[in-house]
């Protein structure tokens, strides 16, 4: 507890904590990271409560942590994975693939969209950090662009830019597949 901002901890916790897993879930595509990532998330929060100036909404304070906390989580696993790939891709006896990428399935995603959903995540997935980011914020999280300026500590008109470049590319690659499934059918 910080006696500066007079803020209980619980209150922040449970006020915010829906909202964090679901934006680290929707970085990083799996339920048990996003959980880890989350309690990382709330950890730091209270080491640096006393910190904190209100010169930002606590929210916007609490987004740019987990936002935060969610790429460098990709950045390592990205990391390890370089490392680790060959190693790790098949069995040493049998020659057979060890891992296979599991679809994700983000769990705020109603049961008629799932299968759309799990090639958005992908497509997500592909885009530039910066824009990833902005995206998720705007579309995911319904922060405005003033809010998603804030947690990524950029300009509203930046924020903008990031958005609608996503957008295009977004559409392009979703164009691309879906023409690509009718051809198939």
């Amino acid at each position: 507890m910080s006696e500066h901002l007079n803020i209980n901890f619980r209150d922040l916790v449970e006020t915010h904590k829906k909202r964090v897993f679901n934006t680290c879930i929707s970085f990083v595509q799996n339920t048990e990271d996003a959980e880890d990532i989350s309690q990382e998330v709330f950890i730091e929060v209270y080491r640096s409560l006393h910190h904190f100036k209100q010169q930002a909404n606590v929210s916007t304070w609490i987004y740019r942590i987990a936002v935060n906390k969610s790429l460098d989580f990709l950045r390592r696993k990205k990391s390890k994975k370089r490392f680790a790939f060959f190693s790790n891709l098949f069995h040493e006896e049998t020659g057979e693939v060890l891992h296979e990428q599991a679809d994700f399935e983000h769990p705020g995603i109603q049961l008629e969209n799932k299968e759309n959903s799990k090639y958005l995540f992908k497509v997500i997935d592909t885009l530039p950090e910066n824009q990833k980011t902005a995206f998720i914020l705007f579309t995911i999280e319904e922060l405005s662009q003033k809010e998603i300026a804030e947690v990524m500590k950029i300009s509203p008109k930046a924020a903008e830019s990031l958005i609608q470049r996503a957008k295009v590319g977004l559409r392009k690659k979703l164009e691309f597949f879906y023409g690509q499934r009718r051809k198939l059918k």
